[in-house]
């Protein structure tokens, strides 16, 4: 425990500072070019979209699926599994170099396929946008892959710290947009190719300097790489097997997005669209990316390296201590941002009005931030053992979902609410794919526990909701939709963060009084994280 602690710690407090800094640059961004109902704000958000459409297939696809599990059985190889990652980042940085190349000449095409209700004037300036925005494919895929295998080799640190680099290039970029040029700029007829440099050309730097930046701690990994375009002969060819349909599982989801985004394109300027749906989504992803990744990427490690041992039992001992320890953080998390929904979209929105448009998405994305974290347990434990021929499965589903989900909202949502329509949708259908990938993990192990982390995700639930009405409440007695903390994104920012302690309190005492079992070690694990005292 104290191993998996100590780099749950690292993860943790990195991936604070990097979301914390993340928001400011989102909302330096909103600041420039505006939210709800910006169209100049929804070409730009699309056109910056793409690139992380790849990056999602590279990273949350086939690295961690399969490329972590790999180096952690190489490292039993004489060399250390020198000769295999040599050989997979040779090969990984030719793919993406040309991945990046064919978008950057095919990115007329792809935002024509992506914002297909976008007016003619808005698909040029998404056009130009994508024009600075694709070649970040390469660099996020060299962060991703150099970022798997640190963790791989047990170095947690500076894949979470690295981004921090990339938002405080974004921020002073988005910075100097706003002196030189004003802002927000939401009208499409009021940009020139000056601005357009300025604004993307900011965020593809602050990507290549993030990918840099972590090339300068590979040598931590005590693991010597060279160039190796001998790709046969160290199992590359078992990876592809299990990448494929890896692949085609990520393919499925992508696809789902494509029509999620073309749905979308036609609220462009009428209500939250794009960038309004992307604001919410990293709302909502903060506490998954604090929580789940900090807990669950040093549990997958040592979860992958019982399941190469054939240590069955140990696996589903880490199954059920991990979706137990992110249950209790992440229960709360969403009963506060639930608490808080109308603050905390005040901090991307330009106005008491765009917030409260706003935030009803999050809510609606936040119906499926506990089951998501379960999923991350589930589907990793899949991945353990090899297997990606299931997920694939499992997933097909949830994106088959998705679709029809995002064509019914395009049929009876009203266009101001088609953002929070099509969040709904999503997150009913991954709730739907974490109840198939237990039962399938389930009859796979022999049983994993079900019964019991259920069990624990229930009493957190029984506290949780007492809790977020009592942080609601805080919010009523703070001026509820009229009051201070929608008056600005800074007050925003700082309600939230009062109805998320009062959420917390209570919270943590009910479970004190409820006797929860994990209440102390996660405490324990919590006090690791602040300052010592004196």
């Amino acid at each position: 425990m104290s191993g998996i602690g100590r780099a749950s710690v690292l993860i943790g407090a990195g991936t604070v500072v990097s979301r914390v800094t993340g928001l400011l640059r989102s909302v330096v961004l909103v600041a420039a070019i505006g939210s709800v109902g910006s169209r100049a704000g929804d070409a730009f958000g699309l056109a910056n979209q793409l690139p992380n459409i790849v990056y999602a297939i590279i990273s949350a696809g086939l690295l961690s699926a399969v490329v972590v599990p790999q180096i952690v059985k190489a490292a039993a190889h004489s060399d250390g599994g020198s000769a295999f990652v040599s050989k997979l980042f040779t090969l990984g940085t030719v793919v993406l170099l040309a991945t990046a190349t064919l978008a950057t000449i095919g990115a007329p095409w792809l935002v024509q396929l992506y914002g297909p209700e976008f007016a003619p004037d808005q698909i040029a300036l998404a056009t130009a946008f994508a024009y600075w925005c694709l070649p970040q494919i390469l660099f996020y895929g060299l962060y991703a892959l150099v970022g798997e295998a640190l963790n791989a080799r047990r170095v947690y640190g500076p894949f979470t710290w690295a981004p921090i680099v990339n938002n405080i290039v974004s921020i002073a970029g988005f910075v100097v947009f706003i002196v030189v040029f004003g802002g927000p700029v939401t009208e499409v007829a009021d940009w020139t190719p000056g601005m357009i440099a300025l604004l993307a050309g900011t965020a593809t730097g602050g990507i290549v300097l993030q990918a840099i930046v972590l090339l300068l701690f590979w040598r931590r990994a005590d693991l010597p790489v060279r160039p190796d375009f001998r790709w046969r002969g160290v199992g590359l060819n078992h990876i592809g097997q299990l990448a494929g349909w890896t692949f085609l599982m990520v393919i499925a989801g992508q696809i789902a997005g494509l029509v999620q985004s073309r749905v979308l394109s036609g609220a462009s300027g009428s209500g939250p669209a794009t960038l309004a749906s992307q604001n919410a989504w990293l709302l909502f992803m903060l506490p998954y990316s604090i929580i789940v990744l900090s807990i669950g990427t040093p549990y997958f490690t040592q979860l992958s390296e019982h399941a190469s041992a054939g240590r069955d039992d140990e696996v589903r001992g880490d199954i059920a201590r991990s979706i137990r320890t992110l249950g209790l953080f992440i229960v709360v998390a969403t009963a506060a941002l639930a608490a808080a929904a109308v603050p905390a979209s005040r901090i991307f929105t330009n106005s008491a009005e765009q917030a409260h448009q706003a935030a009803p998405v999050l809510l609606c994305f936040l119906v499926s931030l506990i089951p998501l974290s379960v999923l991350f347990v589930i589907q990793r434990t899949f991945y353990a053992y090899d297997d990606t021929r299931t997920p694939f499965y499992f997933t097909l589903v949830q994106a088959a979902l998705v679709i029809v989900t995002a064509l019914i909202a395009s049929a009876v949502a009203p266009v101001e609410q088609l953002a929070a329509a099509i969040a709904l949708g999503q997150s009913i259908s991954s709730t739907v794919q974490v109840v198939i990938a237990t039962w399938l993990l389930d009859r796979r192990l022999g049983g994993i526990g079900t019964a019991s982390w259920t069990l624990a995700l229930g009493r957190f639930a029984l506290a949780a909701i007492p809790a977020g009405l009592a942080g609601y409440g805080g919010y009523l007695l703070l001026g509820g939709d009229t009051g201070w903390t929608v008056s600005g994104p800074l007050l925003g920012a700082v309600g939230a963060g009062i109805i998320g302690l009062v959420v917390l309190a209570v919270y943590i005492g009910l479970l004190a009084l409820l006797r929860a079992p994990e209440l102390g070690p996660a405490l324990t694990l919590a006090r690791r994280v602040l300052p010592p005292r004196g």
